[in-house]
């Protein structure tokens, strides 16, 4: 079986600056390189991170998310049009309102337009509205009608939700 020299008088050629030191004492860094004692770096702490712990997911005490209530909508500037002459009917613009024809509305904060008071069109138990897009819905006024008709109007402040409004 062979055997290895003792190498106390060996040299050695460092990976890094090619200077010649005593095989000795020469240091295997961590990336693999043979240097000299003055030319050893450790290895980088940001190369060994500490482990750390899963950061938990799960709550002991979970509840399901709860279904938001209908709120008020600000509508844009003089958003309703009064229907023709003579007409009930009244056409209001909100875009992308998501409702559905038959759903109750009820309007606020109104202003009166083209023969329709404010207490028409506010009225307390809002109105059945038909879906013509996505943008625009009707209903017909309980009372009055157009005088001149096509006449936008409304106001600036209005707004458009749920009959009853829930914190």
């Amino acid at each position: 079986m062979a055997t290895f020299a003792s190498g106390k008088h060996a040299l050695g050629i460092s990976d890094r600056s090619g200077r010649t030191y005593k095989l000795k004492n020469m240091i295997k860094e961590w990336n693999g390189l043979l240097v000299g004692k003055d030319e050893y770096e450790p290895k980088q702490p940001q190369l060994q991170p500490r482990h750390t712990k899963a950061d938990p997911q799960a709550l002991r005490i979970s509840r399901p998310d709860r279904i938001e209530p209908a709120v008020e909508v600000l509508l844009p500037f003089n958003s309703f049009k009064s229907g023709g002459s003579g007409s009930a009917v009244i056409t209001v613009t909100e875009i992308n309102h998501g409702r559905s024809t038959g759903d109750t509305v009820r309007f606020r904060d109104v202003e009166a337009f083209d023969g329709f008071t404010e207490a028409v069109i506010e009225g307390a138990s809002g109105y059945s509205i038909t879906k013509v897009d996505s943008d625009t819905y009707t209903f017909s006024a309980s009372s009055g009608t157009a005088t001149t008709g096509s006449i936008k109007g409304g106001g600036g402040f209005a707004s458009a939700g749920p009959v009853t409004v829930s914190a």
